[in-house]
């Protein structure tokens, strides 16, 4: 048995869940706690009970008085901040409107942001510029905030994201981390290679750069990503979705550029509405199929009918590539996921939220051996805390926070699925955070000793 202390980075619609569960649920963090996770790192802050003059102050404020289980913090929101300067309009940034971003961004970094976090894949965050991303980072730049980004592309154009990323820090002056690296969609699996090429040379070279992970071989987002980004300008994602003449452009753009997602490799599941409940468990081009649709029309068939962005699986990313990730050493592990209560929890959603670092030590260590239990546990831990610049977390050491996950190597295991999701990990035998257990004999014990964290230019 092995007790190691672990502070979990985690990095999107399944960040709702994240911010809500501290927000207006009941902060115990069930299924993060019993992975071992003792401190949760939001992405974003898109609340609009919150606005005004420090809100990103009040918004964190408001989570600390509710209780955590979990120490907490959080990013803001490259989204959120596009959308304060420019709504959801498609476009350069004229410089009233980058200069009321740059505010922005500099109070949230004084009320303890860690860094901007950016969705580029996700309007209204790709409607951003490189060079926006750049005058943005050099904002947050004196506070020692970190550029931390779901990247521009994880399928073709790959390498030229990275390469954005890389600049973005180069000439913004600010470490930067990727969110969840992956090749996606079987004919880009080729590129995770030169990807961590480049990522080693960029390094070699002085530029900061890290990226992260979580060790399945699907990713879950909206199904609205399948959609081009330009759909969703100007909140009219709905009216274009209405008009006929604009679906099939859509549809056209949808065939010609998947974005790594095959049909078959789409798997829709968060459908509420009666008439698609007999869709449940298929995969896109099923669905289409039965609908007797081409599958782009199906999507937005589907779409149309939920009035919603339907959570969905996307079955493209490779194992052999996650391997190879995993040993590099500016790798770390992440979730990517809230944090839920099982017990009230029925409904579709990734095995990751339950399952994503006991995998790790799990299958990747023990059976695979990929690599080793010290590796694994630094990539969860010290290499987390020191990217945050949480100085005083992450280690076993005199005089720094009790923040202790004792587990048994030899029997800890992910044992949520895609089929049956909704399943605690085992092997975990207990969690202190702040010196107070939360989980003892894999079971979660109610308490809520989990403190605030603000990044490295919080100004009290």
């Amino acid at each position: 048995m092995s007790g190691k202390a672990r502070c979990g980075l985690t990095a999107k619609g399944w960040r709702r869940a994240r911010r809500e569960a501290l927000l207006s649920g009941d902060g115990r963090l069930i299924s993060k706690l019993t992975q071992g996770i003792t401190t949760e790192i939001m992405g974003d802050q898109a609340d609009s009970k919150f606005r005004g003059p420090h809100s990103f102050d009040r918004w964190l404020r408001a989570m600390e008085a509710r209780g955590s289980s979990a120490n907490f913090g959080s990013f803001t929101g490259g989204g959120t901040i596009r959308a304060f300067g420019k709504g959801f309009a498609m476009g350069e940034s004229g410089p009233a409107e980058l200069a009321s971003m740059q505010g922005a961004l500099r109070e949230t970094m004084e009320d303890g942001s860690f860094g901007l976090a950016t969705a580029l894949i996700y309007p209204p965050g790709s409607y951003a510029s490189t060079e926006e991303l750049i005058a943005l980072a050099k904002t947050m730049a004196p506070f020692g905030g970190l550029y931390i980004s779901h990247i521009r592309s994880e399928a073709e154009k790959l390498l030229e994201a990275l390469a954005e990323t890389a600049r973005i820090s180069q000439e913004g002056g600010v470490p930067a981390e990727v969110y969840h690296l992956k090749a996606a969609g079987r004919k880009y699996w080729k590129l995770m290679d030169p990807a961590i090429e480049f990522l080693n040379q960029s390094r070699a070279h002085g530029i900061d750069i890290q990226a992260n992970l979580y060790p399945y071989e699907a990713s879950g987002t909206a199904l609205t990503a399948m959609l081009p980004d330009w759909s969703a300008a100007d909140g009219k994602l709905w009216a274009n979705l209405d008009n006929a003449d604009t679906r099939k452009r859509i549809a056209a753009e949808m065939l010609q550029n998947n974005k790594g997602r095959d049909p078959d490799l789409v798997q829709p599941i968060g459908l509420t509405k009666t008439a698609n409940l007999q869709y449940k468990g298929m995969r896109l081009n099923q669905i289409a199929a039965q609908m007797q649709l081409p599958w782009p029309e199906a999507v937005m068939a589907l779409l149309r009918s939920e009035r919603q962005t339907i959570s969905t699986i996307y079955y493209t990313i490779n194992e052999a590539n996650i391997a190879k990730q995993l040993q590099q050493p500016w790798i770390k592990v992440a979730t990517d996921s809230g944090g839920v209560d099982p017990a009230v929890t029925k409904g579709p959603t990734h095995p990751r939220t339950y399952g994503t670092y006991p995998r790790v030590l799990g299958f990747y260590v023990r059976e695979l051996k990929t690599i080793g239990l010290e590796d694994a546990v630094f990539k969860m831990s010290s290499s987390v805390a020191t990217r945050l610049s949480l100085h005083d977390r992450g280690l076993l050491r005199p005089g720094l926070w009790a923040d202790l996950v004792v587990f048994d190597p030899a029997s800890v295991k992910d044992v949520a699925t895609f089929d049956s999701p909704n399943r605690l990990s085992t092997g975990i035998r207990q969690v202190v955070v702040n010196g107070v257990v939360v989980v003892d004999k894999n079971v979660h014990t109610g308490a809520k000793p989990g403190k605030l964290l603000r990044g490295p230019g919080y100004q009290k």
